[in-house]
């Protein structure tokens, strides 16, 4: 069989690192990138990048650990390479305050951070209205920057992309032996996905370089991470809102929450607004799957819908989706063989 042609649809951090973790598991294979969008116009683009786990109901705790960990130790390598700035990679560290106790002190993750402990009462004088915390580092990316880097490496190993929208996966039959689906929210429409829905969400970047401490509401809602170069206050959760219209209401409710927490953000300069849809559903959809028509056969494999987690598990899960594209290959290979006798 001639070197096997790979498509993954989709550009944003999941689509990207999949291909990257594809062409890293099988060189043999010619990978291609198709996406309508790419950076800086993905959703990729507007979220925080915190390496904070969101917990997907419908997948078993382990495996969300796997991910976790796999993709922390990737980035925290980068954190320490001579690449860290340009990748938009740095430890931050930080608290996450809880107007009451958590059922969960502990939450799974917290062995994967770096230095996890409970807040000791002097540092939670600096949140009146809260009366749990923990403290911890861990790493944020600078999504930009990350997403261009994550380009650089793919066209140094000779991975192509192209601005190409994809209405139908069975449209790339003809071109590619396997088609990755990465398509985010795009995949609503792209594979009729009903279990997928949007969770809007609006941020505001804002320069404000005096903050170097992450702040985190437990209720996941409020939050401040300090980037390399902007600080990211945020944030909304819509569910089921289709809109990329900034909502000034919104933007001035986000920076009153986040002044609660952090009065000094009253001196922020430059607030530049972003919204992006995060593509939700109750458990990512990482699976092997045949389409067929006419008797001729496309394997896909699909790797979307991480919600408001995708940054904190992107590496763990391209990792599996790129074991799941090496079955497909390895079937395909079996059946040439077996045709060949």
């Amino acid at each position: 069989m001639a070197a096997p042609k790979v498509a993954v649809v989709g550009a944003g951090v999941i689509g990207l690192s999949t291909a990257l973790c594809i062409a890293e598991t099988c060189p043999s294979c010619s990978v291609t990138v198709l996406s309508d969008q790419f950076s800086p116009n993905t959703t990729s683009d507007v979220a925080a990048g915190m390496l904070i786990p969101h917990t997907y109901p419908g997948t078993p705790i382990h495996v969300q650990k796997q991910w976790f960990k796999e993709t922390f130790a990737y980035l925290f390598a980068i954190s320490n390479s001579a690449e860290a700035s340009e990748a938009g990679i740095h430890l931050v560290s930080g608290w996450q305050v809880f107007k009451n106790t958590p059922k969960e002190e502990l939450p799974f993750w917290s062995d994967v951070v770096l230095g996890f402990r409970p807040m000791s009462e002097a540092e939670l004088q600096k949140f009146p209205q809260h009366r749990f915390g923990q403290a911890f580092t861990t790493l944020k990316c600078d999504c930009p920057p990350y997403l261009l880097w994550l380009e650089k490496r793919l066209k140094a190993i000779g991975v192509q992309m192209y601005t190409r929208k994809v209405a139908d996966l069975w449209e790339l039959h003809s071109e590619y032996n396997v088609v990755v689906n990465c398509a985010g929210i795009g995949a609503h429409q792209l594979v009729g996905d009903e279990k997928l829905f949007p969770i809007r969400g609006q941020v505001l970047k804002v320069q404000a370089p005096w903050v170097k401490n992450f702040i985190r509401d437990g209720d996941g809602l409020t939050y401040i991470y300090p980037g390399i170069h902007r600080v990211t206050l945020g944030g909304t959760r819509e569910k089921e809102s289709w809109s990329l219209s900034p909502d000034p209401s919104a933007t001035k409710d986000i920076f009153d929450r986040c002044c609660s927490l952090e009065p000094s953000l009253r001196g922020a300069q430059d607030i530049k607004v972003k919204v992006g849809l995060r593509p939700s559903r109750q458990r990512v959809r990482l699976q092997r799957e045949v389409l067929s028509q006419g008797g001729v056969k496309l394997p896909v494999v699909h790797n979307y819908g991480h919600g408001a987690g995708g940054f904190s598990v992107h590496r763990g899960t391209a990792k599996e989706a790129a074991h799941l594209v090496g079955e497909c290959l390895a079937a395909l290979q079996g059946a040439s063989s077996r045709a060949k006798l």
